[in-house]
């Protein structure tokens, strides 16, 4: 069974590259979800997969790539019936 959580990042989080570095690492991990910027400043993210897979990615999202600076992140679990195929960057919401 996949674990699912949505993620709220906070801090200098877009502009510095986090999308395409969620992506690259998602992918790597064999996640399904997805990540996109939010227009209050944050980035969000759905992450689907096997538990030590997600926890790698929710550790990987508390540093995020070299520039960025994350102050702070949320984790909700999630119970979707639909689950994304394969990680993607969505459109700002």
């Amino acid at each position: 069974m996949a674990l699912q959580a949505r993620l709220t990042i906070t801090g200098r989080v877009q502009g510095v590259g986090y999308r395409d570095w969620a992506v690259a690492t998602g992918q790597r991990l064999s996640l399904s979800g997805w990540v996109r910027n939010r227009r209050d400043g944050a980035v969000e993210a759905l992450i689907v997969g096997d538990e030590a897979a997600v926890g790698r990615m929710i550790d990987a999202c508390r540093a995020g790539p070299a520039l960025a600076r994350v102050d702070g992140i949320d984790v909700e679990p999630v119970d979707l019936d639909i689950l994304p195929d394969g990680f993607t960057r969505l459109p700002t919401a």
